[in-house]
């Protein structure tokens, strides 16, 4: 996901940013190759030419209140570790995000 296609990534974070400094709760579900974003680590050599890095927009959007949801099956799938989380990043069922889905919140994906 992310190292493969470093713009797809990256966009979805800028625009989170810009939800979550909009004062919007706002939060990035990671699923399939993408829960791999959640290991500290693996997004720091990511940057698509005319963005901040991947790293440091992860790490604004937590800095500003915004969450990252980790999809269990798939985090679990690629035997990644629990221990190694990012910030902000939580291990979830897809029936937390259709909960937070249900509740009329807008939605964008990438």
């Amino acid at each position: 996901f992310a190292k493969d296609n470093p713009d797809k990534a990256t966009v979805a974070f800028v625009v989170a940013n810009a939800a979550a400094a909009s004062n919007q709760q706002t939060l990035v579900f990671l699923s399939v190759e993408g829960v791999r974003l959640s290991q500290k680590g693996y997004a720091d050599d990511i940057r698509e030419e005319g963005f901040a890095p991947l790293k440091e927009l992860m790490d604004n959007f937590v800095k500003a209140g915004g969450k990252i949801w980790v999809c269990s099956p798939c985090f679990k799938k690629r035997g990644l570790n629990e221990a190694n989380l990012v910030a902000g990043a939580t291990i979830v069922g897809g029936a937390k995000l259709v909960e937070f889905l249900s509740a009329g919140s807008p939605c964008v994906s990438y």
